[in-house]
């Protein structure tokens, strides 16, 4: 178990902002506990494969041909002038709100593209030698609990050996700016992570699906969490166990109805 004081020094420590009491504090401690030692060596990994993986945006052509027929306007703006004023008016806050409708979904599609790139490196890393699990159990009621205090949410566990997919265990990742829990299970030789946090009030959607390096990543998002699957199993294996996930949610929302 890691301690929260100096959990709490690591951000500023890794950017370089702790004082130099602080700091060799840190650095003792460091040395002489193994929790604390792991978790700052997991924050740095996450830092560099940031650093390197994080890609340039190019804007979409529907952004591209919006801007060049703004441009076209205002080429147009001496015969515009003709117009009585209120229909100017008009023509030119439409031609802002289609701008700012397109610049939306540009970022929206830069955040979710960096976010589908966080959640890769950290399955990928994941795969190193002792980087798979914080609490190593097969048993739901052992890894569940271990997650208290560690998180601002309770993640639900479920092990699925039954259909196959027996968990693994446990740990604590950093996707989007935030902790998140991730659960480990395996198939067969193949290694699948479970990435979840609360979703935003009101959002839901159905899975989708990419594949980056020869990984498969799901998403999708339910009332209550956001969820990513990443894993090198086939697709088609795959989506049984996002099927098992779902059913195993839906159980556990009716209970508490």
């Amino acid at each position: 178990m890691t301690h929260p004081a100096f959990e709490a020094q690591l951000d500023a420590y890794l950017d370089g902002e702790l004082a130099a009491p602080d700091r060799a504090e840190l650095e003792q401690h460091l040395r002489a506990c193994p929790a604390c030692s792991r978790l700052e060596r997991r924050r740095r990994a996450l830092s560099v494969a940031l650093r390197e993986q994080l890609v340039r945006f190019p804007a979409p052509q529907t952004l591209r041909a919006r801007v060049r027929a703004g441009a076209r306007a205002e080429a147009d703006w001496t015969a515009l002038r003709r117009v009585p004023y209120w229909k100017a008016l008009a023509v030119a806050a439409s031609l802002v709100m289609v701008a700012f409708g397109s610049w939306r979904l540009a970022l929206r599609g830069a955040a979710g593209e960096a976010i589908t790139n966080q959640v890769l490196a950290s399955h990928v890393r994941s795969l190193m030698p002792g980087h798979l699990t914080d609490v190593l159990s097969s048993d739901q009621h052992t890894v569940k609990p271990w997650f208290n205090g560690k998180l601002d949410f309770s993640p639900p566990v479920y092990d699925f050996a039954g259909g196959g997919f027996p968990l693994v265990g446990g740990r604590l990742e950093y996707v989007d700016g935030r902790a998140v829990a991730a659960l480990a299970y395996s198939r067969r030789q193949h290694v699948i992570n479970v990435f979840l946090w609360p979703a935003e009030q009101g959002r839901t959607q159905g899975p989708r699906a990419a594949t980056r390096q020869g990984y498969h990543l799901l998403h999708w998002v339910t009332p209550a969490y956001t969820y990513w699957v990443a894993s090198d199993l086939g697709l088609a294996e795959l989506r049984d166990f996002v099927t098992l996930l779902q059913r195993g949610d839906s159980a556990a929302a009716a209970t508490f109805r």
